[in-house]
């Protein structure tokens, strides 16, 4: 199975910069903007290693650390911009596997990921990611840990991005959830502005779990805002 790095880092450019080298390097990789996405996309994608910018928007990256060392389970190697000794010290006390500093060769970056892995399969044996508890939505039940849906009893087959948009809908129900959010949970950093996607996917997600697609009355649209997955009845 190929290695899941998630690499959360603010700047577009080096983002997208090393996801490619990563990518060519053989690993797969999801990308996020912030700590809060990057911690959303865990756990419905767990990674095996997690490249992690300190000085992030919201949540920064000392912040966000102690999260995914007790939810996720991933080693995580801190990439930053700041003074290296202060950074460093607090970095390493909070747990953090390893610690690279900006700029650095992405040959180092590498050598250092094929080390923090090596070092997590030495250490005890692996362990299973955190279950999930199924999500229920009136007759409509999102089963992450055995990634089926359900409706009525009735098993419905959806893509994994079908999935995993139903997912993201599901963890705030009865909320709407906006577009730019549900790109950055569900497609990452790098569909921003491509708010497209999403309505292609609605739409294939209302033909079948709605009665009426055209009138929806599961996934609803909350016109100049996002969409909102609520309770419906489908007979």
């Amino acid at each position: 199975m190929t290695t899941h790095i998630l690499l959360v880092e603010d700047n577009a450019l080096l983002r997208r910069s090393l996801a490619f080298n990563l990518e060519r390097a053989g690993y797969r990789v999801t990308t996020a903007v912030n700590a809060e996405n990057a911690l959303a996309f865990s756990h419905r994608d767990p990674p095996d290693l997690v490249l992690l910018d300190i000085g992030l928007p919201g949540m920064d990256g000392l912040d966000a650390l102690p999260h995914f060392r007790d939810q996720v389970g991933a080693p995580v190697i801190f990439l930053t911009g700041r003074r290296r000794q202060l950074d460093e010290a607090l970095g390493l006390e909070l747990g953090a596997d390893d610690y690279i500093t900006k700029p650095f060769d992405e040959n180092v970056l590498l050598a250092r990921i094929k080390a923090v892995l090596r070092r997590a399969k030495r250490a005890a044996a692996p362990t299973a990611a955190p279950e999930e508890t199924p999500l229920i939505v009136g007759d409509l039940v999102i089963d992450p840990a055995a990634h089926i849906v359900r409706l009525n009893q009735e098993i419905i087959t959806l893509s994994p991005r079908e999935f995993a948009l139903l997912h993201a809908l599901a963890l705030d129900a009865g909320r709407v959830v906006s577009v730019d959010n549900i790109l950055a949970r569900v497609w990452g950093a790098e569909y921003e502005g491509q708010p497209q996607v999403v309505y292609v996917h609605i739409r294939w997600l209302r033909e079948k779990l709605e009665k009426n697609p055209n009138q929806p009355q599961r996934i609803i649209t909350v016109r100049g805002v996002g969409y909102r997955l609520q309770s419906g009845e489908r007979s």
